[in-house]
C-alpha cells in the first residue's frame, strides 16, 4: 500500500496569504552605526538635538551690515559704506559690524557681530572709501539664522522612516552617529534533495545531477526583502539530517524556508518533520506555478516550505513570504519607479532652463495622486526627506499648471505617498500623535502658511493656534491648549513683558506666520494699549524683537546656550530644558481636516487619537 500523501483541500491564495502573514517572525529592535543604516526603518522617532545651521550664515556672496544703514539706498541714491573687513566661510569672524559699516562675506560663512542683513553683491559696487549699497535691505534678508533647516528639538525623522541616502543626510547634518531600527528578520535557508550540487563544484549529469538554483535566489530575495539570510548546507533527502538542519535553523533564526520535499511523493519526507516536531498549518495552495507549499513551525521559530522548481519556489516566496518579511522589517511594499499624478497647486518654473522640479506625493480618499511642489532651496537638507520624486520642467515650460498631468519620477522604487500629509504649527502634543500613525508627513509651516495652504486644497490636515480665527469651510478633528510666555534664562532679571520691552534684556522672537507669534504681539498690542502708546513702539523697544526662528524650541534653546535672556516659548519646553518661565497666557492649538479628505483613514485615524484625549 502506497503511503502517498495527497494534496487535498487546497488552501486558496487567500488563505494562503492569510496564515503566512500571521506568522511570528518580528525581531527585536537594534541599534546600528549611522554607516550601516541604509535600507533599514526607524524604530523610534528621531528629534533634532541641534539647530541646523548651528549659526546665522550668509545664503549669499556679498556684505553684512546692519539693515537700519541701508534705508532709502537705491539704484539713483546709493549708500555708501566703508568695509571693516571679510568673512569666509568655515572661519570665525574675526571683524564686528558697526553702525555705518559693512563687512564682505561669502555664502555659508558666519554672519559677523553687529550684522543682522547681507546685501547680495550684484547690488554693491565698489568705491575708493568701501562699498555702495543700492538697495535697501530688512534684518534677516539674504541670511539663513540658527535652525532655519531643522531647529533643535523638532520632530526630523519619524518611526517607520526607511533610510535612504536622503535621510542619512538629514541624520549626518544632525551629528547622529548611531540609530534605533527595526531588527532585520534572520531567514535560514535550506535546499534539499539528492540530485543537488552546489555551484562551483562538479555536476554528474549522467546521474541526475543539478546545481543548486534555489539557496541563492531565496537568499537574494530574503535580502531584497529586509531579511538576513543564513544558507545552511545542502540537506539530502536522508530524514534524520533534514531534522537535524531544520532544528538547527529554527534555533538560530526567526523564519525557515527550505526549497524541494514539499510534494506528496513517499521520498519527500519534509511535511512529515513537520508534523512530529512542530505544527504544520498548510500544505498546498491552489496557484499556479507553486502548488507544493508548506506552512507551520518549528520550536520557536515559523517555518515555510518552497517547491523545488526554482520558478515556483520564487514565485511562491515573492507572493506569500517577501511581503511579510517586508511587514516585519518595517519596510515598504515596492511600486515602480514612476507615478503619474495631478498637480494640485500651480508651480512656475524657470523658462530658458531645464529643471527637476522636487514634489511630494499625496493621495486623495478616492485613490487620486496630487503632486506637490517641495522647494526650499538647495541649501536645505530637509528637501530631501520632504520630497518623493521630481517632475521634469523643460526648457520651454512656463508653468505647471493645476490639474496638469504629470509624470513623477521617484527617488526610490520604495516610495510610496505619506498616508496623511500635514501643516501647520509645531508642538510637542503634535509630535507624539504623529507617532501613532503609520508614515505622516508634517511640514512645520506656521498658522498663516497652514491656512492659505488648506484653502489650496493641498494638504489632509492643518494645524493652527494663536488669535487668528478657524475657517470656516474648515472641519475640526479636535484641539488642546498650550501654555505659552517668555522662556528665561535664570540670572536674567525679567518677571514678564514690562520688563523685556523696559528694561535692557536680549530677546529671541518666533518667525512672522506661527499662531505663537500671534500670539505674542497681542499681549504687545494690549500692553501698548494700557500705556496709550503706539504698537510699534512698544514692539521696537524690544532688544531683538526682529531676531526671529523656526520653531517652538529654538528661542529657548538660543537662551539656554546664552545668546539671550529671553525668549518666546512654551512652558513645556522650559520644563524640559529647565529654564525659567513666564506664563503669558494660553492658546488652543487646532487640528482641522480639508473637507474633501475627512473619509481618508488616516484622517478618521488621527481624529479618534484627539478624541481619546477629551
Amino acid at each position: 500500500m502506497s503511503d502517498r500523501r495527497e494534496f487535498r483541500d487546497l488552501a486558496s491564495p487567500e488563505r494562503a496569504r492569510e496564515v503566512v502573514e500571521n506568522l511570528s517572525i518580528d525581531p527585536e529592535p537594534e541599534t546600528v552605526p549611522l554607516s550601516e543604516a541604509r535600507g533599514r526603518v526607524l524604530a523610534e522617532r528621531v528629534d533634532a538635538t541641534l539647530d541646523v545651521p548651528g549659526f546665522d550664515r550668509a545664503s549669499m556672496d556679498g556684505y553684512a551690515v546692519q539693515a537700519s544703514d541701508t534705508i532709502g539706498a537705491s539704484e539713483a541714491d546709493p549708500v555708501e559704506l566703508p568695509v571693516a573687513g571679510t568673512v569666509h566661510a568655515g572661519e570665525e569672524p574675526a571683524v564686528t559690524v558697526q553702525e555705518g559699516t559693512a563687512a564682505e562675506i561669502s555664502t555659508g560663512a558666519v554672519m559677523p557681530p553687529g550684522a543682522d542683513a547681507v546685501v547680495v553683491v550684484e547690488r554693491t559696487d565698489e568705491t575708493g572709501n568701501g562699498v555702495a549699497v543700492r538697495t535697501a535691505v530688512t534684518p534677516g534678508e539674504n541670511v539663513m539664522v540658527a535652525g532655519a533647516d531643522i531647529a533643535a528639538g523638532a520632530r526630523a525623522l519619524g518611526p517607520g522612516t526607511e533610510l535612504t541616502a536622503r535621510e542619512i543626510g538629514l541624520l549626518s547634518a544632525l551629528g547622529v552617529d548611531a540609530v534605533p531600527v527595526r531588527g532585520r528578520p534572520r531567514v535560514g535557508i535550506i535546499s534539499t534533495g539528492d540530485e543537488l550540487v552546489r555551484p562551483g563544484e562538479t555536476v554528474d549529469s549522467t546521474v541526475g545531477e543539478i546545481y543548486d538554483v534555489n539557496s541563492y535566489t531565496v537568499a537574494a530575495g530574503v535580502e531584497e526583502a529586509g531579511g538576513e539570510p543564513v544558507v545552511y548546507p545542502h540537506a539530502g533527502d536522508d530524514f534524520a539530517e533534514m531534522e537535524r538542519l531544520l532544528h538547527e535553523a529554527a534555533d538560530e533564526c526567526d523564519l525557515v524556508l527550505s526549497s524541494g520535499s514539499t510534494s506528496a511523493s513517499a521520498v519527500d519526507v519534509i511535511y512529515r518533520v513537520i508534523e512530529e516536531r512542530g505544527d504544520l498549518r498548510l500544505h498546498g495552495v491552489a496557484i499556479k506555478p507553486g502548488k507544493p507549499m508548506l506552512v507551520g513551525t518549528i520550536g520557536d521559530a515559523a517555518y515555510v516550505g518552497l517547491p523545488g522548481y526554482p520558478v515556483s519556489a520564487l514565485t511562491i516566496f515573492r507572493t506569500f513570504v517577501a511581503p511579510r518579511l517586508r511587514s516585519a522589517a518595517g519596510l515598504a511594499e515596492p511600486r515602480t519607479a514612476t507615478v503619474t499624478g495631478t498637480m494640485a497647486v500651480r508651480e512656475r518654473s524657470q523658462e530658458g532652463r531645464h529643471r527637476l522640479v522636487p514634489v511630494g506625493l499625496v493621495e486623495t480618499p478616492a485613490g487620486e495622486t496630487l503632486v506637490y511642489p517641495v522647494d526650499k532651496g538647495s541649501g536645505a537638507t530637509t528637501s530631501l526627506v520632504e520630497a518623493d520624486g521630481t517632475v521634469t520642467a523643460d526648457a520651454d515650460t512656463e508653468y505647471l499648471a493645476a490639474d496638469e498631468r504629470v509624470t513623477v519620477t521617484l527617488f526610490s522604487p520604495s516610495v510610496r505617498p505619506p498616508t496623511l500629509l500635514g501643516v501647520g504649527e509645531d508642538d510637542p502634543t503634535l509630535s507624539g500623535l504623529l507617532d501613532r500613525l503609520e508614515r505622516p508627513r508634517y511640514l512645520p509651516v506656521g498658522t498663516r502658511e497652514a491656512t492659505r495652504r488648506l484653502a489650496d486644497g493641498v494638504p489632509d490636515v492643518v494645524v493652527v493656534s494663536g488669535p487668528e480665527a478657524v475657517p470656516e469651510d474648515a472641519t475640526v478633528l479636535g484641539s488642546w491648549e498650550r501654555e505659552w510666555g517668555l522662556v528665561v534664562a535664570p540670572e536674567a532679571s525679567v518677571s514678564g513683558l514690562a520688563d523685556l520691552v523696559d528694561g535692557e534684556a536680549t530677546f529671541v522672537n518666533r518667525e512672522r506666520g506661527s499662531g505663537l507669534r500671534a500670539s505674542f504681539d497681542g499681549a504687545l498690542d494690549a500692553l501698548a494699549a494700557d500705556r496709550g502708546e503706539e504698537p510699534a513702539a512698544v514692539r521696537s523697544a524690544i532688544d531683538g524683537y526682529e531676531l526671529t526662528t523656526k520653531a517652538h524650541e529654538s528661542p529657548p534653546r538660543r537662551v539656554r546656550s546664552g545668546a539671550a535672556d529671553a525668549g518666546l516659548g512654551l512652558a513645556s519646553t522650559a520644563d524640559k530644558l529647565d529654564l525659567s518661565f513666564r506664563p503669558l497666557g494660553t492658546e488652543t492649538v487646532t487640528v482641522l481636516a480639508n473637507p474633501d479628505r475627512t473619509a481618508k483613514p488616516s484622517v478618521e485615524q488621527l481624529a479618534e487619537l484627539l478624541g481619546e484625549g477629551d
